[in-house]
């Protein structure tokens, strides 16, 4: 029987946020115990919101132990609203109170926005040199991917049916005809996705019911969050709002705040 991932359904974000709180914490101690950074990958679009809401009021995140990947980039400009870095550092970073020691944040290369496939390149040398400095490895081990769900089913820059899906070499790949503006991106590519340590996927709103009864009810159709599921079988989190799962067949878990 294929390990399905926990599934946490809360009333709106606000009932949410206190629990993706407790989780990113989590998977921060249980990194500084491995070593002396916090390795995170991380989506844009409605999620940085909800991270803004969870992780703002919280104390006992370590700021500076962050190292902020991109799990995939637009190739504008870093101020362009289609930014995923511009989005992160005006909605949560640039929110952090005075004094907070800074993440170490990687951005795409800005000289590279008109070329993809040497954009990618460059990216995926940042990720070589973070976690294989020392010792070759196949593929990085994220401590955690924080993602989102599109109303297609994918997740990163990786679209239903893509080419790219298929890619299992790179660690990081080019995509020039994005059926999403802006056409021009980088993203990870599904092997290193679903070898990070902890994936956790948000998705809120009615809007997003119906991709998410066919990931749950149908994983079969191949949709890009499905494939992640499969393939990470045993370290996926799904946070979701009721309205996101209005209808949806899902085994629900009641999230419980550990005992101290």
């Amino acid at each position: 029987m294929p390990t399905l991932p926990s599934i946490y359904v809360f009333n709106d974000p606000d009932n949410m946020a206190p629990a993706l709180a407790e989780y990113i914490l989590q998977a921060q101690t249980a990194a500084l115990q491995r070593h002396d950074a916090f390795k995170i990958g991380v989506s844009g679009g409605s999620l940085v919101a909800n991270l803004r809401k969870a992780l703002l009021p919280v104390e006992g995140i370590e700021w500076g132990k962050w190292q902020i990947f991109f799990a995939d980039e637009r190739l504008v400009p870093l101020d362009d609203p289609d930014s995923n870095y511009g989005l992160w550092k005006k909605d949560l970073l640039d929110h952090l109170p005075e004094g907070t020691p800074q993440p170490t944040v990687f951005h795409v290369d800005i000289s590279l926005l008109d070329d993809a496939l040497e954009a990618a390149d460059a990216y995926e040398k940042e990720l070589i040199k973070s976690f294989a400095a020392k010792d070759s490895v196949r593929l990085p081990s994220f401590d955690l991917l924080l993602l989102g769900c599109g109303p297609d089913g994918h997740t990163c820059s990786l679209f239903p049916g893509h080419e790219l899906l298929r890619e299992n070499v790179a660690w990081v790949a080019a995509i020039e005809d994005s059926p999403k503006p802006p056409p021009r991106r980088i993203t990870l590519t599904l092997p290193v996705v679903t070898h990070s340590l902890r994936i956790a996927f948000v998705a809120t709103g009615g809007s997003k019911a119906e991709v998410l009864k066919t990931i749950f009810e149908d994983p079969d159709a191949g949709l890009p969050c499905s494939l992640v599921n499969e393939g990470a079988r045993g370290k996926v989190t799904w946070f979701v709002d009721a309205p996101a799962v209005q209808g949806v067949a899902v085994q629900k878990k009641e999230w419980k705040t550990p005992s101290l």
